[in-house]
């Protein structure tokens, strides 16, 4: 049921059975490496193209996820998937072999809480039993299409993120099938918030008034404090967006010094690295939720997280005829039970 102004209470929590990860040759390198289920040298991943390597990250993604429930496929109700590329032909031609109805999606780097949140619903409404969320997103491909050719070898501004290459997945199930996991309670869907940024190698900086926006709704709607959770997780905010975000809430007199993190700024080593402002992409927040957080939930050591998703909904065209980058965040609040 709806409860206040934009959040949805799951009365039947559906359940995150699984999760799966994998990662790229930076991702590999740095602090969470541990944590995720597969780990790729080669950034072609043995592919002709970039694009097609990213599709072969997301498909490799799936089938562990499949492996370790285990189930075929065919199993599988709906899947809810989306990348960064055009017409998301990433997810279209990873998925076109697997035989499951497919809802392709684009929120820019806040899919996977937009895939996780539609995932859930449905599962919470009884339309289905089993349902995949999953996204993906190509250091490569993202800056060939967003940014510079690789070839063209610029120089990048302190401000900008490393697009993550990596995919990350889940299962979502009825709340009593299967063994114990945790419980989605909560989402609350975004609005866009758009703050006039024009600098696309600044995106922190756009996203932060979205996740903003959307944390302080979702505590607003469900009569919660920040320190609820135990973590609250955005995704692709790095270094400077987190700084921004903070600082938001510092305003309000509510300090999240202890429990926001960010998924861009925990990929990566930011002293030992070359990532200027951390890690984005569709990749980042799936990934690390999928091998880290998951891996938090499951052994107790956190067990109520508020994973916020944040995107920049624009392109190459829009900045060219000097559009301002829209902002999105979406939230999804994911509890043990106790």
């Amino acid at each position: 049921m709806k409860i206040g102004k934009q959040t949805i209470k799951l009365e039947n929590t559906p359940k995150i059975l699984q999760t799966s990860s994998i990662v790229g040759p930076k991702e590999t390198q740095g602090p969470l490496s541990q944590y995720f289920d597969k780990h790729i040298d080669d950034i072609f991943f043995g592919e002709t193209t970039f694009e097609k390597a990213e599709s072969k990250f997301m498909k490799t993604c799936i089938d562990n996820l499949l492996s370790k429930v285990p189930t075929l496929p065919e199993n599988i109700d709906y899947i809810f998937a989306g990348d960064l590329l055009n017409q998301c032909i990433c997810s279209g031609y990873c998925i076109r072999d697997l035989n499951i109805p497919f809802f392709g999606l684009y929120g820019a780097c806040s899919t996977f809480c937009e895939s996780l949140s539609l995932a859930s619903t449905f599962i919470n409404a009884g339309y289905a039993q089993k349902c995949i969320a999953a996204t993906s997103s190509h250091f490569c491909s993202a800056e060939r299409q967003f940014r510079m050719p690789l070839e063209h070898g610029n120089q990048k501004s302190p401000t900008a993120q490393c697009t993550v290459t990596a995919s990350g997945s889940a299962i979502v199930v009825p709340k009593d099938v299967g063994t114990q996991g945790p419980l989605i309670t909560h989402i609350t869907p975004g609005k866009i918030i758009d703050m006039g940024i024009t600098d696309m190698t600044n995106m922190g900086a756009a996203m932060a008034p979205a996740a903003f926006n959307t944390i302080m709704t979702h505590l607003q709607d469900t009569q919660r404090s920040a320190n609820y959770y135990d973590i609250i997780a955005t995704g692709d905010l790095g270094v400077l967006g987190s700084e921004i975000l903070v600082d938001l809430f510092n305003k309000e007199g509510i300090d999240l010094n202890g429990i926001h993190a960010d998924c861009g700024a925990l990929i990566y080593n930011h002293d030992k690295q070359d990532t200027h402002c951390g890690g984005s992409g569709c990749g980042c927040m799936a990934s690390v939720f999928s091998g880290y957080f998951f891996d938090q939930l499951k052994s107790k050591k956190i067990n109520k997280i508020l994973i916020v998703a944040t995107g920049a909904l624009m392109s190459p065209l829009s900045i060219q005829q000097g559009e301002s980058i829209p902002g999105i965040a979406h939230a999804v609040a994911i509890e043990n039970e106790v």
